[in-house]
Order: structure tokens, then sequence, then C-alpha cells
């Protein structure tokens, strides 16, 4: 499954959230450590779902950039 993730410049490092999963977050030194911590937090999420016999939201939220 591929999960949209919005990355922001929080000042002093980056957080990032998953709008398909509430409460799954992380934050990085750059936006590419917090790209990267953000899959290791999904897979972790998702195996706490399953443990707890939850459902497991489908990717729903579309990505995309536009220019003005």
């Amino acid at each position: 499954m591929r999960y949209a993730i919005v990355i922001e410049d929080a000042g002093e490092n980056y957080s990032a959230f998953v709008p398909d999963l509430p409460g799954c977050v992380a934050i990085g030194r750059t936006a590419d450590e917090a790209k990267a911590e953000t899959a290791a937090a999904i897979r972790f999420h998702i195996d706490g779902l399953s443990e707890d016999g939850l459902p497991i939201p489908a990717p729903q939220t579309m990505v995309a950039e536009v220019e003005v």
C-alpha cells in the first residue's frame, strides 16, 4: 500500500503525518529523514492495528501540486 504523507517544516526539524492513519506521525532533522521515519511509523501503526484486531484503513488521500 502507498499512503500519502504531509511533511511540514517545523523550524528546527520536520514533522510528518499520514492523513489516512490518524495519530500516525513522525519527525526528522531533514525532510528526507522525516519521510523515512514516517515509513517506519506507518509499519508500526499498521502492526498495532492488526494486533488489536482493528481494520487497516485503505489509502484514500490523493496528493497533487499546483503552480500559482
